[in-house]
């Protein structure tokens, strides 16, 4: 029979007693009084759980009740938009003297939708939901929704009665006109309420989640209170019949277990000691055994400097007669990038923080307690954080810019942003895997046209968030683009809607400042406003690609031209000026080697005649090279050596026009993309002009657009 040893609580005499009578004394002990206080405090366990998943279920549906309220207040403002565009198409249509039967349809869809989700808004309402079928949309709640929405409802109503001769088909001239009006007159009012009621009711959807939270964490706390206490209590009843080793190992291997953070031992030869921490194996992404060599473990980890460095100091720890408060500020290993494979074979970078305390005994180091910890997550937010603050210090920054800025130069941009990135809207929207690469392709060379065009608009404000966020659009259209030969380029369009709604989302802010400054802003930016953003577009670009420049810029001209015709001009000379900075103008030492002045010379100039304008952008740089074109569209592959050699240098050279041609070596912010000149000449073509292009290799290049006055 077996036999432990055991001591008795009440005498401290030591007795000694067969398992199986221990066993039967522990069944005689058992009584619902004697465990009462775990049972209610396990019955109370069950309870918080129970209410903590009643909330959580209540809650989360409230919360998807308040994302369905978001999302269909988002489709509203949408809607405000097809109505007035179909609003206009029909005015159009009938001014053309052309059907309208589609845009009507168009009107009245837009129209049904929008007041039935209104009025659901209001009241609560079945309405049809982002994928047509009904969804019951809650009454929207607070007084801030619902004040919105008594003005957007004092706005639509006229609208409606207005809009009502145009659904049915009857409407005269003038009640049509009547309703065009009214669009114009209120279209962005019912636009901005309708931004203010999805802050609105993701405010509500923000608090609901803040509640949960609380209710979740506050749930948790008592549960786990809750639970200390049970096992505090059933602790307390445990009688241990293993001797206090055996008690202490056994705590020692919970605590290994159950502990986040890599823990051992190296003795004074850096061997693993015997007990090791559950997370240590995967700390270091392999299976750790004690009587491991710790820096065998931690070489295919870090550079061999960092494990040199590492074994210097666990040396110095190991030399008592070394303070250890003296050398932990020279731990290498506190913070220290590791690289190792994931399950799928790949490698990843982690960072890990190493710390070695003291294990003494009679004045000698016997170990090294290590602890190890993942730290990635810490500076993956430290970076996010670095990243945050630098991006809200850049959008101040834009802020401020903005605020110096002629205000009719600053409205007038947000009109030219606002209308080129929904045109790109409706661009992608009207795009699908279905239509085929080559018509997808166009497309997307469309909207490169445009969010180039509002790049380089940003950067001649001044406005570097909006350009450096148009740039990275750019590198994802492109990214889509190139992307084509994959067989997956319909797919890959699913990307754009974001960072196109980001974009939006800045000119929308810089749109709510614009409106501040309506009353005070003239209507038309002045000659000197024109030429001073243009100067500063120059010099900034010359700046950021090492360039020296002293720009002349006589635009004032552009003030006589009516606004269409104004906005394709400026257009024009934005991008050739940015052109002839980064292509044109050398670089200073080579501008040196060549005889030249640092500072290149560039003019850009409006000049208007008897019959037609023409505006002319010069510089002094290093021309245009026949033979450097030719060798790019052999790299780029456009065409083969034999085709090319049947081109003269004025057919090679018309391919700078080209969408996606660019002599430029890498991808920059101001060139690279081949879409600068493709602009140029699509303006062109819109603008009903003709361009031509002079060039002396190593002296000048000169372009000259032409158009009709």
């Amino acid at each position: 029979m077996s036999a432990v040893l055991t001591l008795d609580p009440p005498t401290g005499a030591t007795t000694r007693t067969t398992a199986p009578q221990r066993v039967r004394a522990n069944r005689q002990g058992f009584s619902f009084g004697k465990y009462r206080e775990i049972i209610i405090a396990v019955a109370f366990f069950l309870l918080f759980d129970l209410g903590v998943l009643v909330l959580n279920f209540y809650t989360s549906f409230r919360i998807a009740e308040d994302a369905l309220g978001v999302n269909l207040s988002g489709r509203q403002r949408m809607l405000s938009q097809r109505t007035a565009k179909a609003l206009l198409s029909v005015d159009a249509a009938r001014a053309k003297g052309a059907p309208a039967d589609a845009d009507l349809e168009e009107l009245r869809n837009a129209v049904k939708l929008f007041d039935a989700s209104l009025k659901g808004f209001q009241h609560g309402a079945t309405v049809p939901g982002g994928d047509g079928k009904p969804v019951h949309l809650p009454a929207a709640e607070g007084p801030k929704a619902e004040a919105i929405l008594a003005q957007a409802q004092g706005i639509w109503t006229p609208y409606q009665q207005l809009l009502a001769p145009v659904l049915a088909g009857r409407a005269t001239d003038a009640e049509l006109q009547s309703a065009v009006a009214y669009a114009r007159a209120n279209n962005l009012k019912i636009l901005g309420l309708m931004n203010e009621l999805t802050t609105a009711l993701e405010a509500v959807a923000s608090e609901r989640a803040s509640n949960l939270r609380a209710v979740q964490t506050g749930g948790i706390v008592l549960a786990l209170l809750n639970f200390a206490f049970i096992l505090f209590k059933f602790l307390g009843r445990l009688r241990t019949s293993d001797a206090a080793i055996e008690a202490a190992n056994e705590e020692n291997r919970e605590i290994l277990t159950s502990v986040r953070e890599g823990l051992f031992l190296i003795t004074p030869d850096f061997k693993l000691g015997s007990q090791l921490s559950q997370s240590a194996h995967a700390l270091f992404g392999r299976l750790l055994h004690p009587g491991d060599d710790f820096f065998a473990l931690l070489q295919p980890l870090v550079s061999e400097k960092a494990l040199a460095d590492a074994r210097d100091y666990v040396q110095l720890l190991f030399a008592p007669h070394v303070k250890e408060a003296l050398v932990q500020g020279i731990n290498p290993l506190s913070e220290v990038e590791v690289f190792m494979r994931n399950r799928l074979g790949q490698d990843v970078s982690r960072h890990l923080s190493f710390h070695f305390n003291r294990v003494q005994e009679g004045g000698a180091v016997r170990h090294l307690l290590v602890t190890v910890q993942d730290i990635s997550a810490r500076i993956l937010l430290e970076r996010k954080l670095a990243s945050e603050r630098q991006r809200s210090q850049k959008e101040f920054a834009m802020l401020l810019s903005a605020v110096d800025t002629d205000p009719a130069m600053l409205r007038q941009f947000v009109l030219r942003a606002e209308s080129n990135l929904l045109e790109v809207n409706d661009l992608l929207r009207s795009t699908s895997s279905a239509q085929g690469e080559a018509a997808i392709v166009k497309r997307l060379d469309e909207a490169r046209r445009r969010v180039h065009a509002v790049k380089g608009d940003a950067a001649t404000m001044g406005l570097e968030t909006i350009a450096s966020q148009a740039h990275q659009f750019e590198n994802e259209l492109d990214r889509v683009r190139q992307g084509g030969g994959s067989g997956d380029i319909g797919n890959s369009l699913l990307a754009l809607p974001m960072p196109l709604e980001e974009l939006l989302n800045k000119v929308a802010a810089l749109k709510s400042l614009g409106g501040l400054q309506r009353h005070t802003a003239p209507d038309a930016a002045g000659p000197e406003a024109v030429n001073s953003m243009l100067s500063r577009l120059a010099d900034t670009v010359a700046s950021e690609t090492g360039r020296q420049v002293q720009p002349v810029i006589a635009m004032g001209g552009l003030a006589d031209l009516e606004p269409r015709a104004g906005d394709l001009v400026r257009e024009i000379a934005v991008q050739l000026l940015r052109n002839a900075v980064t292509h044109g103008i050398e670089p200073p030492q080579e501008r040196r080697a060549a005889g030249k002045v640092e500072a290149g010379k560039l003019w850009a100039q409006l000049m208007r005649g008897d019959s037609e304008w023409t505006l002319v952008v010069r510089d002094d740089g290093a021309g245009i090279s026949a033979g450097r074109v030719r060798s790019k569209l052999l790299a780029l592959k456009w065409y083969s050596p034999e085709q090319l050699e049947s081109f003269d240098d004025r057919q090679v050279v018309a391919h700078i026009f080209k969408p996606g041609f660019s002599t430029a070596a890498v991808v920059g912010m101001h060139a690279g993309r081949g879409v600068g000149l493709d602009v140029v000449q699509a303006n062109v073509q819109k603008l009903g002009a003709r361009i031509t292009l002079s060039s002396t290799p190593g002296q000048f290049t000169e372009f000259r657009v032409r158009f009709a006055v």
